[in-house]
């Protein structure tokens, strides 16, 4: 059965998860280059809308344009990665610090309550707990009560997106990620700041390490094939 057409109003916002999703899936591939109708048949929109996605990946910085040339996919820069999760470190130490000093700490318990289970109650879906765990670091970021620190947190975490995500696709990475929370919300519980801090550093520096492994890998196995050539 061929998918019901997105109403109007919403086909810039199709357009927009579905190029999205190919190019976080690896069917657009870092450095790929593609014109707009090719595309726009691709993802069953016209022109116009798809425009309007590709504007704004661009300014998300996962497309370039270049003109008479077309559209690319961004090729995958790790040294800015590197420095993203850098400033993401330094802003939720930031905010970490703020919650072990403050009297009232409401959001502690809503966090408790997702992360402080037993293990016959963990959620096993990856993309489920990648969810979580975004929500588990803008919880400790809000906390500090700082506006402009969480927008620039909230778009660094938009940006890194593409990449850590996939350190929720390996089953001992979800188990990992339930035991580093319960530790790090042990430690800002019983507001002991540094040893938050430094269980806050080694959870993403870990993570950092996992998601650049499985990125380089999927890359390869992507491109494997065109490698390869017909048999």
């Amino acid at each position: 059965m061929t998918p019901a057409t997105p109403p109007a109003p919403n086909l810039a916002e199709h357009a927009y998860a579905e190029v999205k999703r190919l190019i976080f899936d690896f069917v657009l591939m870092p450095g790929d280059h593609f014109s707009e109708s090719e595309l726009a048949r691709r993802v069953e929109v016209s022109r116009t809308p798809l425009r309007q996605a590709l504007q704004r990946l661009q300014r998300e910085g996962f497309l370039r344009v270049f003109p008479k040339l077309g559209w690319q996919v961004a090729p995958l820069d790790f040294d800015t990665f590197d420095e993203l999760y850098d400033l993401r470190v330094l802003i939720e130490c930031a905010a970490v610090q703020r919650l072990c000093e403050v009297e009232e700490r409401p959001g502690l318990q809503a966090l408790a309550e997702v992360w402080l289970v037993e293990a016959a109650d963990r959620i096993a879906d990856g993309v489920a707990v990648g969810a979580l765990d975004e929500a588990f670091h803008r919880a400790l970021v809000a906390s500090s009560g700082n506006r402009e620190m969480a927008r620039v947190h909230a778009d660094i975490t938009e940006r890194i997106r593409i990449i850590r995500r996939l350190d929720f696709t390996k089953s001992d990475r979800v188990a990992a990620t339930y035991d580093e929370h319960a530790r790090i919300l042990g430690a800002i519980t019983r507001r002991r700041s540094d040893e938050a801090q430094r269980l806050l550093r080694a959870h993403i520096g870990q993570s950092k390490l996992e998601v650049r492994h499985i990125t380089l890998d999927m890359l390869y196995r992507a491109r494997e094939p065109a490698r390869s050539g017909p048999a």
